[in-house]
């Protein structure tokens, strides 16, 4: 039993879930952020997804159903996108990144358009079908609306998970990057137990998921942790999400507690985590998301105590008006480049709805 000292205090919870289920869209997206200029008007699959799961753990299921419909129709809208790259990989001849599906949607499920971003990733079609699958695991959910889109999703990803993509960061397009390939493995394996595929299409799903971990634990190893990228033998922040709540990597394979150890070593500082060493991003400061993601890893160690250090930590970066954000600046890798950013796109992404749900999730967790 947690005590109820680790808890953080009810009203950031309430605010939390109120916060995004006010600012979901009619249709269903969750956006990333109401406010900041970069994000605002968009929704990611990735970030969604996360933002789902938080808002299932906590029972919002309506919401939930809402962005899981937003999902679907956004994979029906371009199957034809889809199916192009799935012939073309299997001809030998892939798609030019600038043609696979893109990270960000608009509200409307049409790509965002207008300017240039760092677009082609493959992480969210992964984590929205993990996603699904818990949602529907903890509540009983129909997913029968949802066969075509799953089944579409999974040759997307089978056939392109071995192509270099941007990472969660939108960054190094030409690396193969591990978090990346945890959430292209979570997303297999989930859709291949979801009842919903044939039974040809459900073997396949697992049976490369299986070949991603694999993979993962062979060429996405350095000194006995994670790597942010293969042929790296850095650590990314992101590389805690695999252990929980994704759950591809087991919390008790040795793999996992060297991530963490190794996470904790080279980017966590008095439990505020950064997303790699290089960062210069604002600075390079502390994400709150980040740190619940390690939280949630401890806490699948079973280490409560020290999970609930990581949400401490988390809900202590919370605005005098409850609102979380992508990051603060109490801790800066790169002092010297925050003013750039701030002077390109404004003050940090306040308030940051991934931010809000994985605090839900981890509170949930160790109430649990």
């Amino acid at each position: 039993m947690i005590p109820v000292a680790f808890v953080p205090d009810r009203a950031l919870l309430d605010y939390s879930r109120d916060l995004i289920r006010s600012l979901q869209t009619p249709e269903g997206a969750y956006p990333a952020s109401p406010t900041f200029s970069a994000y605002k008007g968009f929704c990611w699959f990735r970030d969604g997804a996360f933002i789902a799961d938080g808002m299932s753990a906590v029972g919002e299921v309506a919401s939930v159903d809402a962005f899981f419909a937003w999902c679907a129709r956004v994979v029906l809208r371009y199957r034809d996108d889809i199916r192009a790259a799935v012939d073309a990989a299997a001809a030998g001849e892939p798609l030019p990144d600038d043609r696979m599906l893109p990270a960000r949607f608009t509200f409307a499920g049409e790509r965002a358009g207008g300017g240039d971003w760092w677009d082609f990733q493959l992480d969210g079609f992964g984590t929205w079908l993990w996603a699904l699958d818990a949602h529907a695991s903890r509540h009983g959910s129909d997913l029968s609306p949802y066969v075509e889109a799953v089944a579409i999703t999974v040759d997307y990803l089978v056939s392109s998970w071995k192509r270099a993509c941007f990472d969660w960061w939108e960054e190094h397009d030409d690396r193969l990057h591990i978090s990346t390939l945890g959430c292209i493995g979570a997303g297999l394996e989930a859709a291949s137990r979801m009842g919903v595929l044939d039974l040809a299409r459900a073997d396949l799903a697992a049976s490369t998921a299986a070949t991603i971990r694999d993979f993962v634990l062979t060429d996405g190893v350095a000194n006995g942790h994670l790597v942010k990228w293969v042929g790296s033998d850095a650590v990314d922040g992101s590389l805690t999400s695999l252990i929980a709540p994704l759950r591809f990597i087991p919390a008790d394979h040795p793999v996992a507690r060297a991530t963490l150890d190794a996470v904790e070593a080279d980017l966590v500082v008095n439990h505020g985590v950064h997303r790699f060493v290089a960062d210069t991003f604002y600075g390079g400061g502390q994400w709150p998301l980040l740190s619940c993601f390690a939280g949630l890893a401890r806490a699948a160690l079973g280490e409560p105590e020290r999970a609930a250090d990581y949400l401490a930590w988390a809900v202590s970066t919370a605005t005098d008006t409850l609102d979380l954000p992508e990051q603060v600046d109490g801790h800066l890798l790169a002092p010297d480049r925050k003013q750039e950013w701030v002077d390109k796109w404004g003050d940090v992404a306040t308030p940051l709805l991934w931010s809000h749900a994985m605090v839900l999730r981890l509170a949930q967790e160790l109430e649990r």
